[in-house]
This record gives C-alpha cells, sequence and structure tokens, in this order.
C-alpha cells in the first residue's frame, strides 16, 4: 500500500490524512496501513486476494512530508481507484475514507484534512438544485449579501410569540428569519403549529414591506417520512426554503436534497454536531471535507462558520470553507488549508451562511 512510484490519475480520489503514528511506529507504515484499512486490507492474509485484482483496487499512499512545526505528524497523500467507490452515494464514500480506519491500531491519531473527488465522480451526483443566482432571482434582491437572524429563545416559545417573532424581525429588515438546530416538535410547540405561525408572519412581513421574505422552516425529524410530511406541509403553506440538520446523516441530506429538487425548493443545511469530529486538530475532519461532500449532497445554503462571535473561527480557514462552496476551480492554497486542485466541473455553487 506503501507506493512512492504511484503516478496519480486523473479519475483517482485523492485524500489527505494528518496522521500521528504511535510511538515506535514508522510514518511511512502507518500511511499505507491506513491505505490498507480503507481500501481492501484486512487483519490477515487471506487466500481470497487471489480471486480478484488487488493490486488495481489497493490504496496507494504514495506520499509522505513531515507537518509543519511539529515532531510526530504528518501528511500522508493516499489515491483510492475511482471503481472502489458507489456512484452518486457519499454513504459510500464516507464508509470507505473514514469507516474503520479511525480507530486503527498503528496511528494515536488521525485527521481527514482534504479531498480531491475527480470530474467522473462528481458528474454522478447532483448538487445543488438553485444556485446563488436562482436564489437572488427568487428573492428579487441583488447586490448585496442576505441578511438573516435566527429566532431566540431558540426553545420555549409558544407558536403564537414564536411567529411574533418572525414578523418582528421580517418588518425590520431581515431577508429570512430561521427556526435554529433543535427546534423540531417538542411539546411547547408541535412543528405544525409553528409552520403555520410563522408562515402567517412572512406573509404579513411581505404585505406590510412589498419584498420577498422567507422562513428556514426546520423539517428535522425522526424518520424520513416524518421529514417528508413536514416538508410537503410547508410547500402547501408556501414557503421557497426548508431547512434540515447536519446530523440526520448523510443519505437522508441526499434524499432530502433530492426531494427539495424535484419540489422546486431551496434547502439549508444547518451544520449542528459538525464540532464533535471537525474541532479538534489531529484526530477526526476539517469541515472543509464536509463542504465538498455537502456541495455534492446537493444542499443550497450551509452555515460555514464566521471570524467573530461564539463559535471558533480561523480567518483563513474560514476563507478556504467559503471558497470551497463558492468557487467553479479551486487551486492549492496551503495557509487556506486546500491541499488539492479541484474542479467542481458543472456542480452550482452553495450559498455560505456566516454564522
Amino acid at each position: 500500500y506503501w507506493d512512492p512510484n504511484y503516478v496519480v490519475k486523473e479519475t483517482d480520489v485523492l485524500a489527505l490524512f494528518r496522521v500521528t503514528p504511535q510511538p515506535g511506529v514508522d510514518p511511512v507504515e502507518a500511511s499505507a496501513a491506513v491505505a490498507g484499512e480503507s481500501s481492501t486490507a484486512t487483519w490477515t492474509v487471506v487466500w481470497t486476494d487471489l480471486l480478484t485484482a488487488c493490486d488495481l483496487y489497493r490504496a496507494k499512499a504514495y506520499k509522505v512530508d513531515a507537518v509543519p512545526n511539529t515532531t510526530d505528524q504528518y501528511f500522508a497523500y493516499i489515491a483510492y481507484d475511482i471503481d472502489l467507490f458507489e456512484e452518486g452515494s457519499i454513504a459510500n464514500l464516507t464508509a470507505s475514507i473514514i469507516g474503520n480506519v479511525f480507530g486503527f491500531k498503528a496511528v494515536k491519531a488521525l485527521r481527514l484534512e482534504d479531498m480531491r473527488l475527480p470530474v467522473a465522480y462528481l458528474k454522478t451526483f447532483q448538487g445543488p438544485a438553485t444556485g446563488i443566482v436562482v436564489e437572488r432571482e427568487r428573492m428579487d434582491k441583488f447586490g448585496r449579501p442576505f441578511l438573516g437572524a435566527t429566532v431566540k429563545p431558540k426553545l420555549g416559545l409558544s407558536g403564537k410569540n414564536y411567529g411574533r417573532v418572525v414578523y418582528e424581525g421580517l418588518k425590520g429588515g431581515l431577508d429570512f428569519l430561521k427556526d435554529d438546530e433543535n427546534i423540531n416538535s417538542q411539546p411547547f410547540m408541535r412543528w405544525k403549529e409553528r409552520f403555520l405561525y410563522s408562515m402567517e408572519a412572512v406573509n404579513r412581513s411581505i404585505a406590510a414591506t412589498g419584498e420577498v421574505k422567507g422562513h428556514y422552516m426546520n423539517v428535522t425529524a425522526a424518520t424520513m417520512e416524518d421529514m417528508y410530511e413536514r416538508a410537503e406541509f410547508a410547500k402547501q403553506l408556501g414557503t421557497v426554503i426548508i431547512m434540515i440538520d447536519l446530523v440526520i446523516g448523510y443519505t437522508a441530506i441526499q434524499t432530502m436534497a433530492i426531494w427539495a429538487r424535484r419540489n422546486d425548493m431551496i434547502l439549508h443545511l444547518h451544520r449542528a454536531g459538525n464540532s464533535t469530529y471537525s474541532r479538534q486538530k489531529i484526530h477526526g475532519m476539517n469541515f472543509r471535507v464536509i463542504c465538498k461532500w455537502m456541495r455534492m449532497a446537493g444542499v443550497d445554503h450551509i452555515h460555514a462558520g464566521t471570524v467573530v462571535g461564539k463559535l471558533e473561527g480561523d480567518p483563513l480557514m474560514i476563507k478556504g470553507f467559503y471558497d470551497t462552496l463558492l468557487e467553479p476551480y479551486l487551486k492549492v492554497n496551503l495557509p487556506q488549508g486546500i491541499f488539492f486542485e479541484q474542479d467542481w466541473s458543472s456542480l452550482l455553487k452553495v450559498t455560505p451562511v456566516a454564522s
């Protein structure tokens, strides 16, 4: 699984891992172990390897560099043949790239820093349905950022008071109000009540201001059937946008993105839960990778961080996230954490939400 002479193909899926080997483990050995465990290897030699073209399907660790200003961390560049992945499936992609490998004994810590997805693979994903231009046309607002806010307190309000907050915010000049990540259908306010009062507020604010307004209705729920029901009801009420949380999982996100495309709806994604694996600097996954996966999945909005406020945010890293979501072609930019060129082909832009 270590091949320093490997020539990367245009169709290869590339991944960059930050590897912290266990004491006494050679970094090349640790990197090769990561490549093996995330592709065809298992814990022992098996005779069934002879039944297939294992040399083709093995991932190749082709480059290992020491991480600057560290003594025990290394960047491992790994190439995967495109045939290792099911077309259009983030669930299958992640099952390989971040499946078992993070618990591997050879590494003390492991972090997925960046990926390059080949055009041939990207073409199997739908990408965002709306894009920024279409959203601006629907909102009839150009030449400035959209201005939004979240209803607070996010828990505890009755439906009527919730709608009052939505109305006051939109009438006061906001383009959007939104549900927060954990407001779903609790005893103090059921989802249908919230949707009805929120849309009443949206319609009243449109009448009062003469502008197009919106409210991100969170349809996150326990099952896909529940989410479909809530999304359909939101559509019947006339909303232009619905919202889901990252914690519903990659398959559910892709499924709701397909629903949104079919129903001409803007899809907002709240990145709830991402910091459980993106905040640690030596273990987990960089949020940049999530940005790439969500652009492939087809969401129209995603929270991408900001350099002010209560949450952590490094200016250069945040700029890298925004570029990942907005640019049609990414060039290598190490200060921003972009290690690979990335041609996004025909996939539309995702609107980064500064939150």
